[in-house]
């Protein structure tokens, strides 16, 4: 019985759409701030750079699935985002754009954030 309780309550959050998509649309304006801006104005040096562009990205894809995108195209989309994001830094003075471990990490956190979105959904069906 509580356990019910509880997946009811999962699904009633996951079902709250349109707080994702705003909560999904924050977090890309978010990692577009962080990712477009000057290298004058990024720390000299940012610990776990990858694991900040996996869990970035992870919770971007997460969030655009649980705002109603299919997961395939969530991935597609925050895969794209990120690849687009990665090559615009290359017209940022100070930045080096294009890294491909950076847009490896991106990828590789969407993949995880639809991966968890989609274990989530699952568990809430049994």
């Amino acid at each position: 019985m509580a356990r019910r309780a509880w997946l009811d309550g999962l699904k009633r959050l996951h079902d709250q759409r349109r707080l994702w998509a705003a909560l999904a649309v924050m977090a890309a304006l978010v990692v577009a701030l962080g990712s477009l801006a000057s290298g004058s104005a990024m720390p000299s040096r940012l610990p776990w750079d990858k694991l900040n562009h996996f869990i970035g990205y992870a919770g971007l894809a997460g969030l655009t699935g649980l705002a109603g995108v299919r997961l395939p195209i969530a991935l597609l989309l925050v895969v794209g985002y990120g690849g687009i994001i990665e090559f615009a830094q290359l017209a940022i003075p100070g930045r080096s754009g294009g890294d491909w471990a950076d847009i490896l990490a991106n990828g590789l956190g969407g993949v995880a954030g639809v991966l968890l979105l989609a274990g989530w959904r699952r568990l809430m069906r049994d």
